[in-house]
C-alpha cells in the first residue's frame, strides 16, 4: 500500500485542519457556555448573560464560521495539491 507523498501530505494537512476546527467546536460551547459561565454572568448581551448567549446563539455563529472557514481553506488546500475542481 504505497501512496504518493503528495497524497499523504494532503491528508495530513486535511486532518490537521479538521482537528483544530473540532477543538474550537468543542471549546466554544462547552468552555464558554458551561465552564466559564459564572465568570461571564456579569456581561449582558441581548437581555441575558454572556455565558447563556454563547451557549444558545454564539456557538451556532461559531459553527457557521467554522463551516465557511473549512470550505475556504479546503479549496485553497485543493489548489495547492492540484486536486481542485477547476
Amino acid at each position: 500500500m504505497s501512496e504518493k507523498p503528495e497524497a499523504l501530505g494532503y491528508w495530513r494537512a486535511n486532518i490537521r485542519i479538521v482537528t483544530w476546527l473540532l477543538i474550537i467546536w468543542a471549546i466554544v460551547p462547552f468552555g464558554f457556555g458551561i465552564l466559564l459561565r459564572p465568570m461571564l454572568s456579569g456581561i449582558t448581551v441581548g437581555g441575558s448573560d454572556l455565558g447563556f448567549w454563547v451557549a444558545q446563539q454564539g456557538a451556532i455563529l461559531v459553527f457557521l464560521v467554522i463551516i465557511f472557514y473549512y470550505a475556504w481553506r479546503m479549496n485553497k488546500l485543493d489548489a495547492e495539491y492540484g486536486v481542485d475542481e477547476q
